[in-house]
């Protein structure tokens, strides 16, 4: 939520690589670096898309400006956890995968999306509609296109952790009108926030802790990572790669 300034963190790196090592050691897990291809295709979606409180469904929404309405985040903590030496290994595997799976869970919406977004080597256009959708501004419904850089990132975040959960989306897209309305709350929005570029998002996995995530995006060594224990979120974003 928080993103640092961009700027080189050759030490960070440097402890990125000794970690990564590291995490891949202890738990015999290897994450699967996904060479996607640039394409995007129309082709059928195979997905089960669940409407949440608000009783969406459809992937393009009119955007509902309500500039009274009370710009707010509301932080769920309750969640279960399991040790770090159960989490199960993934195969390492240099050459993309044939198709690429995400499942997402809005912790304030309720909407629920299962979806193949990549298959044969091209995007899939309908699946990343419903997929910005999902991860639009839920203050005022703006919708926009989410960087598919950020999608491999989750996907090879999931094969790293080797569950099959759906992500919990504390925020993603995040619009202008949004960003300065937190920031008046918290010094710590970041004015040109990469949530208002759709390439920033904060989740949490159930039954996994945030520590672990924290340590296999680490791993991974991409883009920025953001640690918060107290609201119970990892931060990841697709610039450059830098801890906080």
């Amino acid at each position: 939520m928080h993103e640092q300034p961009l700027k080189n963190t050759t030490n960070d790196e440097d402890s990125a690589i000794a970690s990564r090592r590291k995490f891949l050691k202890q738990m015999a897990c290897g994450s699967l670096l996904a060479m996607s291809g640039s394409g995007v295709a129309t082709a059928a979606v195979r997905h089960v898309i669940y409407p949440g409180r608000n009783g969406h469904s459809h992937v393009h929404a009119k955007p509902i400006h309500n500039l009274a309405r009370h710009i707010h985040s509301r932080i769920f903590t309750r969640h279960t956890s399991i040790p770090e030496r159960d989490i199960q290994s993934s195969t390492y595997n240099r050459y993309s995968p044939s198709h690429k799976t995400l499942s997402f869970e809005h912790t304030h919406t309720g909407d629920k999306l299962k979806l193949t977004y990549f298959e044969q080597g091209s995007y899939i256009k309908d699946a990343l509609q419903e997929i910005n959708y999902l991860l639009r501004d839920y203050h005022t419904d703006d919708v926009h296109p989410i960087d598919t850089a950020l999608l491999d990132q989750l996907f090879d975040l999931k094969q790293t952790l080797g569950v099959n959960k759906p992500f919990h989306i504390v925020s993603g897209y995040r619009s202008p009108f949004t960003n300065a309305q937190l920031r008046k709350h918290s010094h710590g929005v970041a004015e040109h926030s990469l949530h208002m570029q759709g390439r920033a998002i904060d989740i949490r996995v159930e039954g996994v802790q945030i520590k672990t995530i924290r340590k296999a995006a680490l791993a991974m060594a991409r883009g920025g990572v953001g640690y918060y224990p107290r609201s119970n979120f990892v931060h990841l974003d697709t610039g450059e790669f830098r801890t906080w």
